[in-house]
């Protein structure tokens, strides 16, 4: 079921976010954030959570034997798609352990 959800999560976002990147461009938000000081807090927010996340991903990767770059460099340049698939990749990776077990 956790695996059904991220995956649904995970097509919908990416989804939804490459329409609006199509729409107003990869770097569209930072226009809006140097225009709206609400868009700037907002972007500093998102770089707060990556660091937790990519902090977190890299810890989880390297107990799971799984590589984190790859990761990371996709949530760098696409976002929370990036830590989805990490969290995709880790259930499939759980499964397989748990059924070798």
């Amino acid at each position: 079921m956790r695996l059904a959800v991220l995956v649904v999560v995970f097509l919908a976002f990416t989804l939804w976010s490459s329409t609006i990147a199509l729409a107003h461009g990869p770097i569209g938000f930072l226009t809006l954030a140097a225009r709206e000081p609400w868009a700037a807090q907002m972007l500093v927010d998102l770089f707060l959570a990556f660091f937790v996340a990519w902090t977190w991903l890299r810890h989880d990767a390297k107990a799971r034997q799984i590589a984190a770059w790859p990761y990371i460099v996709a949530t760098a340049t696409l976002g929370s798609i990036g830590v989805l698939a990490y969290l995709i990749h880790r259930e499939l990776v759980g499964r397989r352990a748990a059924a070798k077990a």
